[in-house]
């Protein structure tokens, strides 16, 4: 059995936010404040520690009694919507902050990688700044010395790693933070989402970094990111954050389900504001099924109908209309184009093609070789159920987006 290597038990966290001071219109009433302002102040401070009870609009709980355990070796996704109490949970489990209450045990050195340039003093090289974190981590020269040519490798600033660190730019510093992070033999590698100040190539370098110190060196990751793509493949576990409460903690599956399911469904799309539009704009777009009924839930083996409200000053010519329909993880199923020509159009998609899941519809209205274009990203979502295909016995098990169109063959 796997040795739990971190141990958190109902931490929370509360902030003090600034209010302004209460204004007055006369010079009586000012004094009055001055007066009661030392038993507002003690109200204050005895709110402090009433968590749970109706508090003092001052005071903030960013974390309310969180808890879980990370065994040795697992990868945790961390994910919420942003203001859900992540960062915040980082930095305590960094040592940066400390809770207000509850427990937590770490055994082992903990590596962060939690802001642009967190660790790094800006006025030191790339490379002493390497030495710097290796010795906070409690290593020697002789081991930091050991490691250093691949950090300087895996980072990509070779060329630079010479130059006082406050000359990089926010990439530079990502690359060299996450590299020192990952290399220094950490038994926990703590990791937000600034990951994604990398580019692509980067970032997938990283993710098969975490991947490998995780399966193959038995560390321990704990990985923040709004890319629920990474999240679903590094990550063997996930805990969902909400209002700086638990939501949900298990599989990763489940739980990035859930943290979709916390959006609302959108039903329908209206834009009547076309005073800054130029040639053409979507006016509407809703759904409805077969017999004409507006509604956002459709069985497998039944058509869906996209109806979209297009608006142009002229008669365009040659404006096209590209649908896409999307997971809620953005990944594209499919893309259907049409070139404008009637104000109102619809688009079929036939029964027994999409398999039960929740998609998004996206939007784009162009015009080859101009730059310019209408977008709208989330124009509508719905959902798919299987209502009895051969698959639906699977319950638990994906089997893709669409339905093929095959045939089994025997052979005599």
């Amino acid at each position: 059995m796997s040795q739990s290597i971190i141990k958190v038990q109902n931490i929370s966290k509360r902030y003090r936010l600034g209010l302004k001071e209460k204004q007055a219109d006369t010079l009586i009433g000012q004094l009055t404040n001055i007066i009661k302002s030392p038993y507002e102040n003690y109200k204050r401070l005895r709110q402090l520690s009433k968590f749970g009870e109706e508090a003092d609009e001052s005071v903030f709980w960013a974390l309310k009694d969180i808890n879980f355990e990370v065994q040795q070796g697992e990868v945790l996704g961390i994910i919420g919507k942003n203001g859900a109490g992540k960062s915040t949970l980082l930095k305590i489990l960094s040592q940066i902050t400390e809770p207000t209450s509850g427990k937590i045990e770490i055994h082992g050195r903990v590596a962060s990688l939690l802001e642009v340039g967190t660790g790094f003093h800006p006025e030191l090289s790339g490379r002493e700044n390497i030495y710097m974190n290796g010795t906070i981590l409690g290593m020697t020269r002789r081991e930091i010395d050991k490691k250093l040519d691949e950090i300087i490798d895996f980072s990509g600033v070779e060329k630079f790693i010479d130059t006082p660190v406050k000359f990089y730019s926010s990439g530079m510093k990502v690359r060299l933070g996450f590299s020192v992070a990952a290399h220094l033999d950490p038994e926990i590698l703590i990791i937000d989402e600034v990951l994604a100040v990398g580019d692509y190539e980067f970032q997938q370098k990283c993710l098969g970094k975490m991947e490998d110190v995780s399966k193959n060196q038995g560390r321990t990751v704990l990985f923040v990111s709004h890319n629920m793509g990474a999240v679903q493949k590094l990550c063997s576990k996930a805990i969902l954050l909400d209002n700086g409460s638990i939501s949900i903690n298990g599989n990763t599956k489940r739980v990035i389900d859930k943290y979709f399911n916390l959006n609302e469904i959108i039903s329908s799309y209206e834009n009547f504001n076309d005073e800054n539009k130029t040639e053409y704009w979507i006016s509407s777009i809703y759904l409805n099924d077969d017999n004409g009924y507006s509604k956002n839930i459709f069985n497998h083996n039944e058509p869906i109908f996209i109806n979209i409200n297009i608006e142009f000053k002229y008669i365009p010519n040659k404006i096209f209309l590209l649908v896409t329909i999307l997971d809620l993880k953005s990944n594209k199923i499919f893309s259907a184009e049409h070139i404008i020509g009637d104000k109102k159009l619809n688009l079929r998609i036939n029964k027994n093609f999409l398999t039960r899941g929740d998609y998004l519809i996206q939007t784009i209205i162009y015009k080859p070789g101009v730059t310019q274009f209408e977008l709208i990203e989330k124009a509508l979502s719905f959902s798919v159920v299987d209502a009895g295909s051969e698959f639906s016995h699977l319950e638990t098990f994906d089997y893709g987006y669409v339905f093929g169109n095959y045939n089994w063959l025997k052979h005599d």
